[in-house]
């Protein structure tokens, strides 16, 4: 008993000591559910509060908010609040105690709840971290980057220096979040080096992201188009992220994903269709024009013309509730879908005209650009924005901006070119790209047609202005060092003033950098040359060489770009088959990883080159396949089905025609025949005068056809039979060329049916076609890969062929109607039957 007293006191004085270490005002802080409660024990116990109690108050008042979604978030009540004035001087007065992470938590979550960043608070807080930078964990480096990003401070000393941090210390990170935040906020400073280096390291981390976490891939996509590089296996890791969590997206982030691939011009089929029908899913739910908005931009360029038609029928109903970014962003959906709803682009116009003064310039510019390619008529509207786009494009002193603002300004009608307009284009035009002069180029092309004086007088503000462009450009290709670089610049470079000024300098800057070719630009240099159309066999030698040698390095996908000149401008360089075989051995382990769209491509330029790989074969025309290729096509821009389908029909004719031994059967004869009735064809009156002299070469119009359609649906433009004698044979039915006003053959019966009359014994069936310059590279006569196929094709289908090349038929030697005659006679019948 007397024992049992002794220890009471003590018990006492424990428990009376464990009571009084417990912290009642930070208890106090956590138990508030709403920002006012919280707000309210900050100003009953401001006398009290630590560094703790602070970080823990504004942690809490932005979590609140972080819980609800954008619309329902009340930051402005907060700020009103009388005590969030005395939470913000208690932070700033104790910046000197926090430690590391309190510090940049609390500079983030202020941030978050809208503090001006000119606030002192803010101030001395990113003065206070900056003091740290070097010491700075990761995970508070990275939400500091952030916040440098957010104060638009990515160029900053400070920023290099925290790039110059991630650099060293990359191998040590190994949280993919942490990462991915701080890839972005350093994106503009980082070398290719680091880039590369970023890459690799994000590429090894993203194997154990968790699928919730959807901001990870997102940000790696944001990164490497900022970085404009577009990194193949990267992209397909964060697709297969994105396919994995699809299911619990919404139409914002779906949103997000499709116009970063459209950024990046990566296409995935298994991502659009499973994109496509999770939007279908979520258009009941998505009523309000928040959520609408982001649906419609989302789901109408990839949706069938009933869900468009139902996606117009909404907006209709909620336009009058758009703001200015809703308006913006369903006027450039209905320009991607070419929409011709009138009623619902005058609700859009009418929202973006009421909201004009708080748009940007690069949104004015979209504004004008969409509006125009919908050909929508408003000269009230257009003058506006000419007026603002005019005014800002004379206050602007950025290159990138100048340029925007005057390819949009030259889309406007105008009776003169405005003297400010001139000069600011002249004042920037020095610090331009490749792409930026080639964009004033065509701007200024579009104001000489559309200036009525310039017929009568020569504009020297228009020469100096060419004049001026074309000396940039070459000063720039002059001093260029770096092909990926000039590559870079080159991507959407093309027009008559670029081949005319800027083209064979162009090529001499290559042809100097030949030997920074290697397996990372090869396509982008290979497409480039696809583009311009011109051979240049020492540039072409080099990439085959290096895709030869280094195969294993190029992307599979990029096989595609990376044949292409090959195929398209028909050139075999010295290892011709190397470079094919070692291509089709890269591609043929991942023929069911292409897109569909792009296998049927791919494949086809193959066959130009004479090249039918079995399995790539077999594979573009199993029933699987050609399933999955119509479920895509439904999901792509017209433009590309279009094209697609084209090609698709192009080498199930090749294959049947060269390769009747893999039985593929021909599928097309309808597609072909809605084709023809469509009248597509047109006469030149060049082939005009060749069918009248024809007939007189062959001694009457009765012994030439002229439009033939052969089996196969190729269209020959004049079709003779010569006897083994060498003399003409007769039609049954006399040539009739019909020709609509419009230029357009008008195809008649016997042509849709493929009607041949049979040889006699001996007897040949002669082709002969016109070949204008669009069958040659543009400088030379070096024939391309299509035109020698379509050669091919039809002397498998009994044809000889002769073509009558642009150039000899308008040369100086045929100058009079004898002369024509004569190279008729010769070219048909000069040579004896084989």
């Amino acid at each position: 008993m007397f024992r049992l007293q002794c220890v009471r006191p003590c018990l006492r004085r424990l428990l009376h000591q464990g009571v009084g270490s417990r912290d009642q005002v930070l208890e106090g802080l956590q138990v508030c559910s709403t920002e006012d409660q919280l707000l309210d024990a900050v100003g009953r116990n401001k006398a009290k509060l630590t560094v703790e109690h602070v970080s823990c108050a504004v942690k809490m008042l932005w979590g609140f908010q972080k819980q609800r979604p954008d619309l329902l978030r009340t930051v402005h009540l907060v700020k009103s609040h009388p005590q969030f004035l005395t939470l913000r001087v208690l932070a700033e007065n104790k910046i000197t105690l926090m430690d590391d992470f309190t510090l940049v938590d609390i500079l983030y979550d202020f941030l978050r709840l809208e503090v001006e960043p000119h606030d002192s608070l803010v101030q001395h807080l990113v003065s206070e971290a900056w003091l740290r930078v070097d010491r700075l964990p990761m995970a508070s480096l990275s939400k500091f980057a952030v916040v440098l990003n957010d104060h638009h401070l990515q160029n900053s000393p400070l920023m290099g220096h925290i790039t110059n941090i991630l650099d060293q210390r990359l191998l040590s990170i190994d949280n993919s979040r942490i990462l991915t935040a701080l890839m972005i906020s350093v994106s503009p400073l980082v070398s290719p080096r680091l880039r590369d280096a970023l890459i690799s390291r994000t590429e090894h981390l993203l194997d154990a992201v968790e699928p919730q976490f959807f901001n990870t891939p997102r940000r790696v996509l944001q990164f490497l188009r900022n970085v404009k590089c577009t990194h193949r296996p990267l992209l397909e890791k964060c697709n297969d992220i994105f396919l994995r969590i699809l299911p619990r997206l919404d139409a914002d982030n779906i949103s997000i994903v499709l116009a970063l691939y459209q950024s990046l011009q990566f296409n995935n089929c298994d991502f659009r269709l499973a994109a496509k029908e999770r939007l279908t899913e979520l258009m009941d739910n998505c009523t309000d024009p928040v959520s609408f908005s982001k649906l419609f931009v989302a789901l109408a360029p990839i949706g069938s013309p009933e869900i468009r038609e139902r996606l117009e029928n909404t907006a209709l109903l909620v336009a009058d509730e758009f703001n200015a970014q809703q308006a913006l962003a369903v006027a450039e959906a209905l320009e991607e879908i070419q929409s011709r709803n009138l009623s619902l682009l005058n609700k859009i116009a009418s929202v973006i005209q009421k909201n004009l003064h708080v748009y940007r310039s690069g949104e004015l510019a979209r504004i004008t650009q969409a509006l125009f390619q919908l050909h929508y008529q408003n000269p009230a509207l257009f003058a506006t924005l000419r007026k603002v786009l005019v005014s800002l494009l004379q206050r602007s002193f950025y290159p990138y901006e100048v340029t925007m603002l005057t390819r949009v300004l030259s889309m406007l009608p105008s009776p003169r070119l405005d003297e400010g307009v001139v000069s600011r284009v002249s004042d920037v035009m020095a610090q331009c790209n490749l792409g930026e002069l080639n964009t004033i180029s065509v701007a200024v092309a579009k104001w000489i047609r559309n200036d009525p004086s310039y017929r009568h007088t020569t504009h020297s503000r228009y020469v100096r202005l060419l004049q001026q462009l074309s000396q940039c450009g070459r000063e720039r290709l002059q001093t260029a060092d770096r092909l990926d670089l000039l590559l870079e610049e080159l991507k959407y470079v093309s027009g008559e003033w670029f081949e005319e000024m800027l083209l064979e300098e162009t090529v001499a800057t290559l042809r100097r950098m030949m030997d920074q070719i290697n397996p990372s630009n090869v396509p982008d240099l290979a497409l480039f040359l696809t583009r311009i159309n011109h051979l240049y066999p020492p540039l072409m030698d080099r990439i085959a060489s290096v895709a030869s040698e280094h195969v294993e390095q190029i992307h599979f996908s990029a096989t595609y770009a990376t044949l292409l000149p090959f195929s398209v401008m028909n050139y075999e360089p010295v290892n011709a088959d190397e470079l094919y075989d070692a291509c089709i051995k890269r591609l043929t382990p991942h023929i069911r990883s292409f897109d569909p769209h792009l296998l049927v491509l791919l494949a086809y330029s193959l066959a130009v080159a004479d090249r039918f790989p079995e399995e790539l074969i077999k594979e573009i025309f199993s029933i699987s396949f050609l399933g999955k290729l119509d479920c895509q096509l439904e999901s792509l821009p017209d433009a590309v089905n279009m094209r697609t389908r084209q090609r698709l029909m192009e080498l199930n004719r090749a294959v049947c025609l060269e390769c009747p031994e893999f039985q593929v059967p021909w599928f097309h004869e309808r597609y072909c025949q809605q084709l023809q009735r469509k009248g597509n064809g047109s006469v030149s009156p060049v082939q005009q005068q060749i069918h009248k002299m024809l007939g007189e070469v062959l001694g009457g119009i009765n012994f030439v056809q002229a439009a033939i359609v052969t089996p196969y649906f190729y269209i020959v433009d004049f079709e003779c039979k010569l006897d083994k004698h060498l003399q003409p044979l007769s039609y049954s039915e006399p040539s009739t060329l019909q020709i609509s006003d419009r230029g357009k053959v008008l195809w008649d019966s016997r042509s849709l049916e493929n009607g041949r009359d049979e040889l006699p014994a001996g007897a040949q069936r002669i082709a002969i076609d016109f070949l204008d310059s669009k069958f040659f590279c543009k400088n030379s006569h070096h024939m391309k890969g299509e035109t020698l196929m379509r050669k091919r094709h039809l002397e498998i289908l009994g044809y000889r062929v002769v073509q009558i090349p642009h150039f000899e038929w308008n040369s100086m030697e045929l100058s009079t109607p004898q002369a024509w005659k004569e190279y008729l006679r010769k070219k048909i019948m000069g040579q004896a039957p084989s």
